[in-house]
């Protein structure tokens, strides 16, 4: 097979021709030079074949001289397939390395463009960007403070240009060469599947009827069909326009009740009449993009064996307006279980729901819910697809006629014994939890496991026995054994505390002398520990109710859950740890840092347990047998800073899945007894482990499955 070519890459500035820029094929993606653009600002613009696959990022990082991977490069989508960075590159940079995901040259990149920028180009760009910043950065250059005015400008041109999603909207609108494109694709297709949309009706507005079927009617993938069911709607429109649609064109099919039957058995009569390989639920009164079918398509094409494909979605109002965008993660067990947020667009495998019996009568309000955890219980992730981009407008206005709209309270009790039902086997429980959406009660152990809490110390007695005494005194559970992993502490106060609990039969103090070393102090505590469930405590965590350390047993002996993180506040009550994103700044940030605890963060997920890629190792619950597993902290490159967020990366590529949940919180007075990266032996220490977690999991950093693309990775506020 001859070699692929790779694509051109080129250096561009203002008055100047364009040159070619060295590029090579490397084991981990293409690496571009950068001869003598060290300490300059650029812009670099990665093309993409427009027409090609639209739902991965391409991954943009640097490389030192000497080869060693240097900063990941937080571009952001500009429309018609490309990305961009703007910004000033480091002294020592000697190449860009750009890669898909898996760390390979992507396919369909297309061009890479650095472009030189001039001086008022960069300020024109900055302060049309943020022209507060801006200024600043000018009042420091022309004070004389280079290194100052350079931050400043930098942050003016971090700043996202998308900043609302009316905008967002704008960047990411199809463009006529994605349409043609896409129409060529399909075009190309030998054996295109047949896709069939169930829609039941029961007397919407006409108006809001037209505009769903003409949602159809534009699909760019023409190989669908609409298997309409009116469930004996009232308004004489309503017989009229459909029968007007089918007569019109012949991929609408349409059978009406005699008598209103609801939205399950309406749907499970359309189900009937499907032909498709895969049934795309529709409401009567929503709307699909135009490439929503293609997307699904593509999918099905692309892997054969899905028996689940979901999308991303949106809202839209009386006018038309879209709003409220959902951007979701890849599957989650753990959230489903609370809420459906698969929700729109879901699609389905014909055979699969057929197996498990379509739609059932009696759960109306949460019937897709109901389904949808009756298909996944079992199911092997592999089989299920979320495609990251918006495909479905879910309309609010009034006078929609939506079916769930009549009788909340009646749907979310459906809901909880549609959960029952389905976790009743092994001994879960049902309840109505935060915002009305379901919480899960896990059964716990008999007798309950003994958990071992390793706590790496030194000194700073007034919060250790803050710490101590909500393990000892203020939690409920029965069998816990505390190893304090003393690492030189020479205070009187702390003499006095250790003497305090020496006549405690579950306190033991290990003595660690030398260099602090979290990793390697967590190890020996976990080695010293006699508990299967071991729980990574720091020494300045706070206990607030006695629940906790319950809730977090219940999830980490699960035999497929590799870890467990709590919710962990500041002391004003604000959130320090919603599970770790993968990504954030670079490497990883904390989910929702700084918002208020009674706020319910994105679409409830502060107040909801799910799936992360990562939790703090301040609070963090697993099974001893995985820690030994796995390998422990890595001691050696990541002696202080990652190394909860590497422990657990090596967990999920074990094959364990890991949760957070809002169920267990605590206060954390964060890293009070080892201060801040305030000295240049920190700074490069720190700099040394931000490398390390790079070059190791340079791809992972750079495609969280439970955080989406869309999403900014500035911070992890879930903004796009």
């Amino acid at each position: 097979m001859p070699e692929r070519r790779l694509p051109p890459a080129h250096l561009t500035r203002t008055g100047l021709r364009r040159r070619t820029l060295p590029a090579r094929a490397a084991a981990d993606g293409m690496h571009v030079e950068l001869p003598g653009l060290a300490g300059r600002w650029v812009e670099i613009t990665l093309s993409n074949d427009p027409a090609e696959d639209r739902e991965t990022g391409p991954i943009m990082s640097l490389a030192e001289a000497d080869g060693r991977p240097g900063l990941m490069l937080p571009q952001e989508a500009v429309g018609g397939g490309a990305f961009a960075w703007v910004g000033r590159l480091p002294e020592g940079v000697a190449a860009l390395r750009v890669a898909d995901p898996a760390g390979r040259v992507p396919v369909r990149l297309r061009r890479v463009t650095v472009r030189r920028l001039d001086r008022p180009t960069l300020v024109l760009r900055a302060f049309l960007r943020e022209p507060g910043l801006t200024l600043q950065a000018l009042s420091w250059r022309g004070l004389g403070k280079k290194v100052r005015a350079r931050g400043f400008l930098g942050r003016a041109l971090r700043h996202r240009r998308v900043t609302g999603y009316e905008a967002w909207i704008r960047t990411h609108a199809l463009r006529r060469s994605e349409r043609d494109g896409i129409a060529a694709e399909i075009a190309a297709w030998a054996d295109p599947p047949l896709i069939s949309v169930l829609m039941p009706v029961h007397d919407p507005d006409p108006k809001v009827l037209r505009a769903a079927l003409a949602s159809l009617r534009a699909q760019l993938y023409p190989h669908w069909e609409l298997c309409v069911v009116d469930d004996a709607s009232t308004r004489p429109a309503i017989g009229r326009i459909l029968g007007r649609a089918a007569a019109a064109d012949p991929r609408i099919r349409v059978l009406v009740r005699s008598e209103n039957g609801h939205i399950a058995r309406a749907t499970n009569d359309a189900l009937g009449l499907a032909r498709g390989v895969a049934c795309a639920f529709m409401d009567h009164d929503d709307a699909l993009t135009e490439d929503a079918l293609y997307e699904v398509a593509r999918a099905l094409r692309l892997d054969p064996d899905l028996d689940l494909i979901y999308s991303d979605e949106d809202k839209i109002d009386g006018r038309g307006r879209r709003f409220e965008p959902h951007f979701k993660p890849g599957f989650d067990r753990e959230l489903l279980y609370a809420q459906n947020y698969i929700n729109h667009l879901t699609v389905v495998r014909t055979e699969a729901v057929r197996a498990v019996g379509g739609l059932r009568p009696g759960f109306e309000g949460s019937q897709d819910h109901d389904l949808l955890l009756r298909l996944t219980d079992g199911l092997d992730p592999a089989r299920i697809r979320h495609i990251p981009r918006v495909l479905y407008h879910w309309r609010a206005a009034q006078g929609s006629g939506t079916f769930s709209d009549r009788a909340l309270g009646r749907a979310e009790a459906a809901r909880l014994r549609a959960l029952d039902e389905v976790v009743a086997p092994w001994g879960g429980r049902a309840e109505r939890g935060p915002a009305g959406f379901n919480r899960l009660i896990r059964p716990l152990p008999e007798p309950p496991p003994r958990v071992s809490a390793i706590i790496p110390t030194r000194d700073r007695a007034e919060i250790l026995s803050v710490t101590l005494d909500g393990l000892l005194g203020g939690t409920d559970y029965p069998d816990i054994e505390v190893v304090i992993v003393d690492n030189d502490s020479r205070e009187p106060e702390t003499a006095a505390l250790f003497a305090r609990y020496r006549g405690d039969p579950r306190v033991r103090i290990l003595a660690v002398p030398g260099a602090f070393n979290f990793s390697d102090l967590s190890n020996r505590g976990a080695a010293a520990a006699t508990g299967p469930v071991l729980l990574f405590l720091n020494n300045d965590v706070e206990v607030l109710e006695p629940g906790w350390l319950g809730e977090l047993v219940r999830q980490a002996v699960r035999p497929e859950i590799g870890a467990v993180g709590a919710k962990l506040l500041y002391p004003d009550r604000t959130i320090q740890h919603g599970g770790i994103v993968l990504g954030i700044g670079g490497v990883a940030g904390h989910s929702h840092l700084g918002v208020p605890d009674d706020d319910p963060g994105y679409f409830c997920r502060m107040v909801l347990a799910h799936e992360v890629s990562a939790v703090t190792g301040a609070c963090l619950a697993m099974r001893a047998r995985v820690f030994e597993e796995v390998g422990g902290f890595d001691a050696v490159a990541l002696k202080v800073a990652f190394n909860d967020v590497d422990l657990c990366l090596k967990i999920r590529r074990a094959g364990y899945r890991i949760v957070w949940t809002p169920f267990a919180k605590l206060i954390h007075h964060e890293s009070k007894s080892r201060g801040a990266e305030d000295t240049p032996e920190k700074r490069q220490r720190f700099e040394g482990e931000v490398l390390t977690m790079l070059a190791r999991w340079g791809p992972e950093l750079r495609a969280d499955p439970y955080y989406n693309i869309n999403l900014s990775r500035n911070s992890a506020h879930y903004r796009v």
